[in-house]
């Protein structure tokens, strides 16, 4: 069975830029295409429609803001999502993305490439989830136990089993986790 891997195009003239991005991506099971500039990025959207694509700014022969007009412009790349990457961080280059319908502004030196893999995953609809164990007598765990259970300690009140903390990503971009608390053997919330 065939896996479905998400498509990601990565548009950026500076070679060692993509490949990092690159690399990013193919570890978290991405397809990934590159183009050096706007105008090979436009023809490799038009030919193999990827999921979503991610576009610096400053580029010969066609910058990011003109790729994002014309993939507006073409009935199949309409509706791809774009993320521009900035190296400046310029509030006038965040207004002219959000004006243009970016799906987000990411400045590379602000933002590692992991975190970039996941805003845009969360871009894409894909929920990431964190389960992590609690030590229930270091820290505040004995207060929270105290707040959320009025009992002794993180126990499943169907099975027993020792609760974890789920964390899930609702925006990357703000750092908002959903968090819940989760039984592994019975996956009880």
């Amino acid at each position: 069975m065939k896996e479905n891997k998400k498509k990601i195009l990565i548009v950026d003239d500076d070679e060692a830029t993509r490949e990092i991005y690159l690399n990013a991506f193919k570890e978290r099971n991405f397809e990934v295409l590159e183009a050096r500039d706007g105008l090979e990025g436009l023809e490799i959207a038009l030919k193999e429609i990827p999921d979503i694509v991610f576009t610096g700014i400053v580029m010969p022969r066609m910058d990011g803001w003109e790729l994002m007009k014309s993939l507006k412009e073409h009935t199949k790349t309409a509706k791809i999502p774009v993320v521009i990457s900035s190296h400046l961080g310029r509030e006038e280059d965040r207004r002219n993305a959000e004006a243009l319908g970016a799906k987000d502004f990411i400045i590379k030196a602000l933002v590692r490439p992991s975190e970039v893999v996941d805003r845009i995953k969360v871009h894409l609809g894909e929920r990431i989830t964190y389960l992590l164990a609690i030590d229930e007598k270091l820290y505040d765990a004995p207060k929270m136990i105290k707040d959320f259970y009025q009992g002794a300690s993180f126990k499943c009140k169907k099975c027993g089993g020792h609760l974890i903390l789920s964390l899930t990503l609702e925006s990357s971009k703000e750092g908002y986790f959903k968090v819940s608390f989760v039984c592994p053997k019975c996956s009880r919330i």
